[in-house]
Order: structure tokens, then C-alpha cells, then sequence
């Protein structure tokens, strides 16, 4: 089902995305020698929730396809 691949990779994008923002927030108390790359902890902290709801939204995509095709195979059976 096309549905369920389009909400997998969401949920993918979303974890990496969170990943990604939780790798730059343990770095931030680090002494870096590049000061060119500056952390903004509120930035992180909105890229961290809006990951999670994404995944959320992505994961009850998934759900739905998932009962909405139970209920169909109900019908034919």
C-alpha cells in the first residue's frame, strides 16, 4: 500500500530529524573549535517536538491504512 509507505518514510524522516537535533543539543556544552556552527537550545528544543508530533501525525496515518484495510478484508470475507 502506498499509504503506509509514504507514512513509514515519514516516520523515518521524522526520527532522523530528532536524531539529528539531539546530537546537536549534547554537543552544545562542548568546546568546539569551529565557532562558525552556534546551537540555539530554543531552536532545538521546537525541532525536537515538532520531529515527535510529525511521527505522531505519520504513525496514525499508519494506523488508519492498517484498520481501513482490516475493514475491507472483513467485507470480502
Amino acid at each position: 500500500m502506498q499509504v503506509l509507505d509514504t507514512a513509514a518514510a515519514g516516520m523515518f524522516a521524522a526520527a532522523d530529524r530528532l536524531s539529528a537535533s539531539a546530537q546537536r543539543t549534547a554537543a552544545w556544552g562542548l568546546e568546539q573549535s569551529q565557532a562558525e556552527q552556534k546551537v540555539d537550545l530554543a531552536h532545538e528544543a521546537v525541532e525536537q517536538v515538532s520531529a515527535k508530533t510529525d511521527f505522531k501525525a505519520n504513525a496514525a496515518v499508519a494506523k488508519t491504512a492498517d484498520e481501513m484495510m482490516g475493514a475491507l478484508l472483513d467485507m470480502k470475507v
